[in-house]
């Protein structure tokens, strides 16, 4: 698909709006909007449709996240698509995310916390 980049451990990104404030490292705390899917457009979770941001630590997520975050500016949107083996592998997670599901998010960057 046009525009899809790839890293080198296999996650793939669309940069929907590249921000201009700092990258988070590994060991940042951010604020985020997401939206969660599995590929055939089912959604699992979602903080855009709860209406409230959500904040983690960098390193507290799946690799995917992990990875993916690390790429972008505050300010920016991106839209990840994430291998089984960056996501959960194995596990399952609730009722929609089945062991081995590859996983699909559109990440807003909003704050890195200090």
């Amino acid at each position: 698909k046009e525009g899809v980049q790839t890293t080198e451990s296999g996650l793939q990104y669309i940069v929907l709006e590249e921000g201009n404030g700092e990258k988070p490292t590994a060991s940042d705390r951010v604020k985020v909007h997401y939206h969660g899917t599995l590929f055939d457009g089912t959604v699992f979770d979602s903080s855009v449709d709860r209406g409230e941001p959500t904040t983690f630590g960098v390193g507290q997520v799946i690799k995917g996240w992990t990875e993916g975050l690390q790429l972008m500016s505050v300010g920016s949107k991106y839209k990840f698509f994430i291998p089984q083996e960056l996501a959960y592998g194995h596990q399952q997670r609730g009722q929609h995310i089945k062991p081995f599901t590859p996983l699909v998010f559109e990440v807003e960057l909003l704050e890195i916390v200090k």
